[in-house]
């Protein structure tokens, strides 16, 4: 098999309130473009130090449940020594920490091979921060 690295970074607007982003369209586009029909791997990274990618089934309440679940483990007040920013925004640099700033997925005959509820997601808790890049990069 012949390998390819081709590689595109994305402008997303999270917004200014805690968010799970879904990002499985902007990936399958990507795919298209660049896979044309080979296997491969698809790497999604944040280049960011407050930003998560999660693989999971979104619209059904799993992505507020995730956030419910964010906020009782990292709550948003004044223990953290990170202080700059909003309050509790030390808490948005130990996110990553929980879910990684990266995910790898498999690339079967050009397309993303997801399980059928599961999407592919920023988490950002970082409310000061509402515009994001993203690393899309296949290897194929």
């Amino acid at each position: 098999m012949s390998q390819n690295f081709t590689t595109r970074e994305l402008d997303v607007r999270t917004g200014s309130r805690e968010t799970v982003h879904d990002l499985t369209r902007e990936c399958a586009s990507f795919l298209r473009d660049v896979a044309h029909g080979r296997d491969g791997l698809l790497n999604v990274f944040a280049p960011h130090a407050t930003m998560g990618v999660a693989i999971l089934e979104t619209g059904a309440g799993s992505d507020d449940d995730l956030l419910a679940a964010l906020r009782d483990l990292l709550p948003a007040d004044d223990r953290w020594r990170h202080k700059h920013g909003t309050p509790g925004h030390g808490r948005d640099h130990v996110l990553p920490a929980f879910v990684p700033p990266h995910a790898t997925l498999p690339v079967v005959g050009g397309e993303l091979a997801l399980g059928t509820w599961q999407s592919v997601c920023l988490v950002d808790t970082n409310i000061s921060n509402a515009n994001r890049k993203v690393r899309l990069s296949f290897l194929g």
